[in-house]
């Protein structure tokens, strides 16, 4: 069934860039219309969530999950293009308007007129198309289009301030971009050589009965990891984490929330669905697998996930302990935080079962407070800034005297990823350390060692969110602090935001009941297959 509302959070976001474009000259006009752009973004996310999972599935009340398609031509599947809104495509959406509009109405506070009339707004609603279509796409081609919307409109807006550092920030940030998007499409053309298709649904079906088809799924393996490392490199995992230090420190700060709460999300959705969805019954054959009969794709991931799991988690969190300023910290920890979230995916890939599930919804958990945990630290980061000019450890302290909210909004962000209840990032945390029993239980292969390094991790970041608190909210006010000032309106919205941690926290059942539902969505090919409905080509 074809459903227009599964295009409209597209279709808002591309107007609505166009719209900013073309009000340019009339500033006031321009934001008014941006900010009512993301409103109707928001409306129409939550209208297409409403209908994928309905309020009863949430509440405990009944129902079920459905999946929504769109062909964006008359060809059917897999020859037209799809796209397709299933639980885990909405559970992203939603998590993507919890961070961009706060994210946005900052930047009308924040950013300056003139960059904002030039193209802020215009590059901001670019890059939510580019996230939107990525989460909704249903074959692979368009997963490709989908990020370059994403990506190009980032360049522009990590050397948004043009001075040497954001150029050079921006330039290895695009450089290694380029290189993936490149890899990526070789990638592609490779899977329709193999495969004749780039339909997500036709390559699970084709997939799980490869020997029907006659086709090797040897070659799909080693075009997929292609894949699977690129997305890791959008989703700055180790060892692709390298560009993610100097292009958050160089994109204005509610960019650098984006980015670390959004962007980096869409590389974990993709490595989901790609592992999970389109290999979810992918094994290699007798003949053709190197003797490795019967071993499925996913239990091939498992290993190398939890290798980048391991280095994310201390990469992160080392580098994040050894830094001198507030960006420079929340940078490195986003490093270390998305290692918990490929943890718990390698629990998930090397187990079955309970362990499958509660492993990809741990991940999904971890994933949403990371998103709107990190995004409020770095909106944080930026108030801090403009009130005191600037965000170097040895230029503050004693914040949490002078400025209590901000102080406040930046110890709950910081607990929230520590893991203290009732905070969604204890649920996160918790369900991690779970998993990991239970793969211990199941005799799972690496779950000893994943609980160790998620309690080292866990170590490193309470050390870590320590040193900041003391360096620069804690002790005598430094005399820049001093003779700061509040800029209020930034501070009542960075301290809304901070509510909105607390109270995801607190209402946590309806939260898990979508990660619930989005996990079953992404292990459940057959039904993915059977609502995106494509024609097999005998």
């Amino acid at each position: 069934m074809s459903e227009h509302v599964v295009v409209a959070p597209l279709v808002v976001a591309l107007v609505t860039a166009i719209l900013t474009l073309g009000v340019r000259r009339y500033p006031r006009t321009q934001r008014t219309i941006s900010l009512l752009g993301i409103g109707a973004y928001a409306v129409a996310v939550i209208t297409l969530a409403s209908r994928v999972v309905p309020l009863g599935v949430l509440t405990g009340g009944g129902g079920t999950t459905e999946t929504l398609t769109y062909q964006l031509s008359n060809w059917p599947a897999p020859f037209g293009i799809s796209l397709v809104a299933d639980a885990l495509s909405v559970f992203m959406l939603v998590l993507a308007v919890l961070v961009v509009v706060p994210a946005l109405v900052f930047s009308v506070l924040y950013i300056e007129e003139f960059g904002q009339r030039i193209s802020y707004h215009a590059l901001f609603h670019f890059m939510l198309a580019g996230v939107s279509g990525s989460f909704l796409t249903g074959d692979i081609f368009n997963l490709f289009v989908w990020f370059e919307v994403m990506l190009m409109p980032s360049y522009v807006l990590v050397v948004f301030y043009g001075r040497a550092k954001h150029t050079r920030a921006a330039l290895q940030y695009t450089v290694l971009n380029l290189l993936g998007s490149a890899v990526m499409l070789v990638a592609i053309g490779g899977i329709y050589a193999t495969m004749g298709t780039l339909n997500m649904a036709d390559l699970a079906r084709r997939l799980a009965h490869a020997g029907e088809y006659g086709i090797n799924p040897a070659p799909v393996l080693g075009l997929g990891a292609i894949l699977f490392a690129v997305f890791a490199l959008k989703a700055g995992i180790v060892p692709f984490q390298f560009w993610v230090p100097a292009a958050y420190r160089a994109a204005p700060a509610p960019i650098a929330a984006v980015m670390a709460g959004v962007t980096k999300k869409v590389g974990i959705y993709a490595i989901i669905r790609l592992l999970f969805t389109v290999f979810g019954a992918a094994t290699l054959e007798s003949e053709l697998g190197f003797g490795m009969a019967g071993t499925s794709f996913l239990g091939l991931f498992g290993p190398v996930l939890f290798l980048m799991a391991i280095g994310s988690i201390f990469l992160g969190g080392l580098g994040a302990v050894s830094r001198n300023d507030l960006d420079n910290v929340l940078a490195y920890s986003s490093i270390g935080q998305v290692g918990f979230i490929v943890l718990a995916l390698a629990l998930a890939a090397t187990g079955e079962g309970t362990v499958r599930t509660v492993g990809l919804i741990a991940a999904l958990i971890y994933s949403l407070n990371h998103a709107i945990a990190k995004s409020l630290l770095f909106l944080v980061s930026g108030t801090v800034y403009e009130a005191v000019g600037s965000i170097r450890f040895d230029a503050l302290g004693g914040l949490s005297t002078k400025r209590p909210v901000i102080a406040g909004s930046f110890f709950l962000g910081g607990i929230a990823l520590v893991g203290i209840p009732p905070l969604t990032g204890f649920f996160g945390k918790l369900l991690v350390f779970d998993t990991a029993g239970k793969a211990i239980v199941a005799g799972e292969p690496f779950a000893e060692v994943a609980l160790a390094v998620a309690l080292a991790g866990a170590i490193l970041t309470i050390a870590y969110f320590s040193r900041a608190w003391n360096r620069a909210f804690w002790g005598t006010p430094s005399e820049p602090v001093t003779r700061s000032y509040q800029p209020t309106t930034m501070v009542v919205l960075v301290g809304a935001f901070a509510l909105l941690v607390v109270v995801l926290g607190i209402g946590f059942d309806p939260v898990y009941r979508a990660a619930d539902a989005a996990a079953h969505a992404a292990t459940e090919w057959e039904t993915y297959v059977e609502a995106v409905g494509p024609e097999v080509i005998e």
